[in-house]
């Protein structure tokens, strides 16, 4: 079978889900799913409002990181780059909103096309399709968090005596 990778140049390893920084949308840790079957990546995004600012079309949305988790909230605003027919994995066709970001992960920093859509019921706050994993990684669907260095640390709580 012949290879259609450009180079010969062996690819980092990520797995099928991943913690990545979004460091232009202000989003330090994210946990996303790594979806080769999804061209677009995909962000949950709420409050999405399209403005202009001198003469500038851009759109203010407001994240929530980590899952089960609506308590922290972060506001981002970036250039719009357009609004694209996307259709989901369950086949509806909507309208979304499309910015180009910054992505670290693995010690990568590069830009991709990220759409804006409410993700609430879905298990990831985040899709990392294809397009943006292109030629940049390799994508083990064994395994989990090889980029555990952004997982944000959780705090135990310590029993007290009145626990028990």
């Amino acid at each position: 079978m012949k290879r259609r990778r450009k180079s010969d140049v062996a690819l980092p390893v990520i797995g099928w889900r991943e913690w990545i920084a979004l460091p232009q949308l202000g989003v330090k840790a994210i946990k996303v799913k790594v979806d080769t079957g999804a061209r677009t990546s995909a962000l949950h995004a709420f409050h999405i409002e399209r403005f202009s600012r001198d003469g500038q079309d851009l759109v203010r949305f407001q994240v929530h990181p980590l899952q089960r988790n609506t308590e922290q909230t972060i506001a981002c605003e970036a250039p719009l780059l357009d609004f694209r027919e996307i259709r989901s994995s369950n086949g509806a066709i909507t309208q979304r909103a499309v910015i180009a970001t910054q992505v670290e992960l693995l010690g990568q920093s590069f830009d991709i096309e990220l759409s804006l859509t409410r993700r609430d019921q879905m298990g990831f706050r985040m899709l990392l399709g294809r397009e943006a994993i292109r030629n940049r990684f390799l994508v083990d669907s064994g395994l989990s968090y090889l980029d555990d260095a952004r997982r944000p640390k959780r705090t135990k709580r310590r029993k007290s005596s009145q626990d028990g």
